[in-house]
């Protein structure tokens, strides 16, 4: 129902009551106009026929020249725990902000970037805070379980508390209860366990939907339909497999390159991906690729890490490291050769 608006801050500016959403916003009504730009909203996608070039919508069908699918994920639920809070939507984010002001204790299912932040809020807010994780180790986006140890660390730096091997085999209002017995209590559970590719509008459209949208290495799924955002899976530029990175700023490279595709004919690249989180202050970058079984090593400050392979480096990090340190590393990431 609402206007555009950028997704970091709900996790971030806004769940701490620095910002309204208000200051999230994309592009006024009027700018929108300017551009020429119809927007509806309160407007669903329920089917697309592609021998007739035809969106259908709650609200109608639309023929179109071309199309770009931009739908998104919705958050995975977990399924013993079914009335957790999530976090996607602004709403989300203003119903999660109330419920940490007057929290006292909260439990995080999920080990990722987005556990993580919550659980930076909710110590912000002065709430006893507990994570939970099944793989045994925090996360964060493209970077895997590189980063764990400084994680955890951070974590525990601003008492947050972290069960990571934890399998839920119960739950209540009052709390969750674990495989080995432990019973965590909490006045508030925020589920934050991933989230699903929303195509199921998709399924009888021919396009391949089995995680995401599957596209080239240019972002088409097919002649005249092209995907952005967490909903699309681009082809790796290493393997030529289809892979979703759910993060804003790829989504928006990918946007810029589609566009630039469509309306100039310009050959799209594939984005770099490029994390980035605040957690208890400290901002953690991220760019390039990463392979588990490549450790990350200093590049030229113990602030910035990068992961190498022999010459070429693949992927940098910066832990709290200022734009003009963080920069040297970034250049040095190697453009990979696209998959034929």
């Amino acid at each position: 129902p609402h206007h555009p608006y950028t997704r970091p801050p709900l996790s971030k500016q806004i769940l701490v009551g620095e910002w309204e959403p208000a200051d999230a916003a994309i592009r006024s009504a009027a700018e929108l106009d300017d551009l020429a730009i119809e927007l509806r909203t309160s407007c669903t996608a329920r089917g697309l026929d592609l021998a007739s070039r035809t969106l259908r919508t709650s609200t109608g069908d639309v023929a179109f020249d071309e199309l770009v699918i931009a739908t998104g994920t919705e958050p995975r639920r977990h399924p013993l725990v079914p009335a957790a809070l999530t976090l996607r939507t602004v709403d989300d984010a203003l119903v999660l902000r109330e419920r940490l002001r007057a929290a006292r204790s909260v439990v995080v299912v999920g080990a990722g970037i987005l556990g993580s932040e919550i659980a930076s809020a909710a110590r912000k807010h002065d709430v006893r805070t507990l994570v939970l994780g099944r793989s045994g180790t925090l996360t964060f986006g493209g970077v895997g379980s590189l980063l764990a140890d400084r994680l955890a660390a951070l974590h525990a730096e601003h008492g947050v508390d972290l069960a990571l091997s934890a399998d839920i085999v119960a739950a209540d209002d009052s709390g969750l209860t674990l495989a080995d017995g432990t019973v965590h209590t909490a006045d508030l559970i925020v589920s934050m366990i991933g989230g699903t590719p929303r195509t199921r509008w998709l399924s009888s459209s021919g396009l391949d939907v089995r995680d995401g949208v599957a596209c080239d290495s240019e972002g088409r799924a097919a002649q005249g339909v092209s995907a952005v955002g967490d909903v699309a899976a681009w082809a790796d530029p290493y393997t030529g497999r289809p892979v979703r990175v759910e993060h804003q700023s790829n989504a928006v490279e990918q946007a810029v390159a589609v566009a630039l595709r469509l309306v100039h004919g310009e050959p799209a690249s594939q984005p770099v991906p490029l994390f980035w989180s605040e957690l208890h202050g400290t901002r953690i970058n991220a760019y390039g690729w990463f392979d588990p079984e490549i450790p990350l090593v200093p590049f030229d400050n113990p602030n910035v890490l990068v992961s190498r392979d022999g010459d070429r480096v693949h992927g940098a990090v910066g832990w709290g490291a200022t734009p003009r340190d963080f920069r040297p590393a970034r250049a040095a990431v190697a453009t990979p050769l696209v998959h034929h």
